[in-house]
């Protein structure tokens, strides 16, 4: 069996937030190549919120790929470090199964603030809740303070080109990731949640 092409699977650890955002990416995606002609094979992207601890999420992913009617060409799983012990195994555990890991330290708040300023400040995942609050308030977003059920996250974010703003951010702090050496548990703060969102934006921006 092949995989598809420009399939993807994403298993969020977020049952809210990432499954909005990455769910505002889709509907964006389909809603630009489904109105072309079949030039481009449209992305087959499945989103699925779990809410459970990080590698109860592995083995999630594994029995969502089982199950799959189609084998995915990308497999991400997208978690946050919050308070798990396993965080660092669980990177491990995915990677050796061949999926890509889209992770946050602290949280994906984190990522959600690069969309505006950047940071290598290591703060506690509310403080990251905060300051976006006030964000949201200076900058008059959705109901003007930061929640997790914004359900329209991803163009909320992207008000100001934010996208491209958080995908420069992150790679500007990941620059000096040492896959080899540096712990995720320890690279904080730290994402590689651009890893994914470049891939699934450049259908967006084709």
């Amino acid at each position: 069996m092949t995989p598809k092409a420009n399939s993807f699977l994403i298993v969020t650890e977020g049952k809210r937030t990432e499954p909005f955002y990455f769910k505002g990416m889709e509907k964006l995606i389909k809603e630009k190549i489904g109105g072309a002609i079949d030039v481009v094979e449209a992305p087959t992207i499945d989103i699925h919120g779990k809410g459970s601890s990080t590698g109860k999420l592995i083995e999630l992913t594994e029995e969502l790929v089982k199950k799959a009617k189609i084998m995915y060409q990308h497999i991400w799983v997208v978690f946050d470090k919050d308070d798990f012990e396993d965080f660092d195994e669980a990177i491990k555990l995915g990677e050796n199964k061949g999926y890509e890991i889209a992770w946050s330290n602290q949280s994906f708040e984190y990522w959600l603030y690069l969309h505006f300023y950047y940071s290598d400040s290591a703060l506690h995942r509310d403080k990251w809740n905060e300051k976006l609050d006030e964000i949201f308030k200076e900058y008059h977003l959705g109901e003007g303070y930061y929640k997790k059920n914004y359900e329209d996250i991803y163009n909320l974010v992207d008000t100001y080109n934010g996208v491209n703003m958080a995908i420069k951010n992150a790679k500007r702090r990941m620059a000096h990731f040492n896959e080899s050496k540096d712990l995720p548990s320890k690279y904080d703060p730290g994402t590689k949640v651009h890893e994914l969102v470049v891939q699934l934006k450049k259908y967006l921006d084709e």
